[in-house]
């Protein structure tokens, strides 16, 4: 990294850190006071997304994944690789990919849905929606026309799922029609996608003592027609700018869920270009959804010294620039959290144990090279 980039750097971080406030001592009079009120009971919120349609969603992966002992003790094995941070050998097997969907997925996928069916959605609804009616008055067909949403490292399916979670809500509060997603992935996910997607867009299974009337009114939480998913396996920290030209050309959405920390931890350099690549690429209003682990830290080498930079900083850096900097910001943040929890729902059954998850959520908008 050139020497004046490191110290642009060094300063910018200065001033992204909260400085610390000072400790005082607890006043006893008002500790007193604040024992003394009563507790104030705050309605339940109302949540977003229905219990039946999350049970939906994990009712699919156990169907297409689970298998029973030998997938619990897959995910123990699992486990015990990323803990290790031995990540070729927890994705170099098939049934390995099945055990992580299973186990890690599943509770993601709820997680984007609910973050979906808020207020970010409403965002990019009107986004994708005005893309598809402007291809549309272009003479193609609806499925041509279809909003194009570009996956980064989703090869997993939670994204595949909650898209299509978020498509199947009651008419009323339907954000969109149909979508298209393009989804890459550096591990051999070719199959988990295309399980998922089969069960996304078929009846789900019923039992054998299923009585008619039930097996006639089951449908698809979406019908093919209406979603479409395409996977390539492939390492995005060597993706050019002609390649990222080419895959994101028509893309109005593209997400980074739970991969951007890790293509920071692998080379900071090559991720850079990336994201770079990516501004180059994307047309003005393309809309860009960054999830992650809160409190994410990528280390950087500044002058021979290393130094850990937050994650936010960094992405920050690179789509708005530095402050201190002329050139104008190619992005614009819409919404941003450094630490949101998504808690799971009581009532809900599912073979594998799931847990609440907290992350980082992170929205920017395209802006057109002369906005700035």
């Amino acid at each position: 990294m050139p020497r004046d980039e490191g110290r642009a750097m060094k300063d910018e971080v200065k001033a992204f850190r909260k400085p610390q406030q000072p400790k005082s001592k607890p006043n006893k009079k008002l500790a007193t006071k604040v024992r003394a009120v009563p507790n104030i009971v705050k309605e339940p919120e109302v949540p977003t997304v229905s219990l039946a349609l999350q049970q939906r969603l994990l009712d699919l992966f156990q169907q297409a994944l689970y298998a029973g002992p030998d997938s619990l003790a897959c995910v123990q094995e699992v486990k015990s690789h990323l803990y290790k941070r031995d990540f070729a050998s927890a994705f170099g097997k098939e049934d390995y990919l099945r055990a992580y969907a299973l186990r890690w997925s599943a509770g993601r996928t709820l997680a984007y849905l609910d973050l979906l069916c808020g207020e970010i959605g409403d965002v990019l609804s009107e986004s994708l929606k005005q893309s598809a009616s402007n291809r549309d008055d272009e003479g193609e067909d609806m499925r041509a026309a279809a909003p194009k949403v570009f996956c980064f490292g989703a090869g997993a399916g939670a994204e595949i799922a909650a898209f299509a979670g978020w498509l199947d809500r009651d008419e009323s509060k339907r954000a969109m029609t149909n979508l298209k997603l393009e989804v890459v992935d550096i591990a051999a996910w070719d199959g988990v996608v295309e399980t998922l997607t089969k069960g996304v867009t078929s009846p789900p299974e019923l039992g054998k003592h299923a009585s008619d009337a039930a097996r006639e009114s089951v449908e698809a939480l979406i019908q093919p027609e209406n979603f479409g998913v395409s996977f390539m396996r492939a390492d995005l920290l060597e993706w050019n700018e002609v390649i990222v030209k080419g895959k994101l050309s028509g893309v109005r959405l593209v997400t980074i869920m739970f991969t951007l920390n890790e293509l920071y931890s692998t080379s900071l350099p090559k991720t850079q270009s990336l994201l770079s690549h990516l501004t180059a690429a994307s047309e003005p209003g393309t809309m860009l959804l960054v999830v992650d682990s809160p409190g994410s830290y990528s280390t950087v080498s500044i002058n021979g010294a290393e130094k850990k930079y937050p994650m936010q900083w960094l992405l920050d850096y690179t789509l708005l620039g530095s402050r201190k900097s002329d050139t104008p910001a190619k992005w614009e943040k819409i919404s941003s959290e450094d630490s949101k929890w998504f808690r799971l729902p009581e009532g809900l059954v599912y073979p594998v144990e799931l847990e609440n998850m907290r992350y980082q959520m992170h929205l920017y908008r395209r802006l057109s090279d002369a906005s700035g």
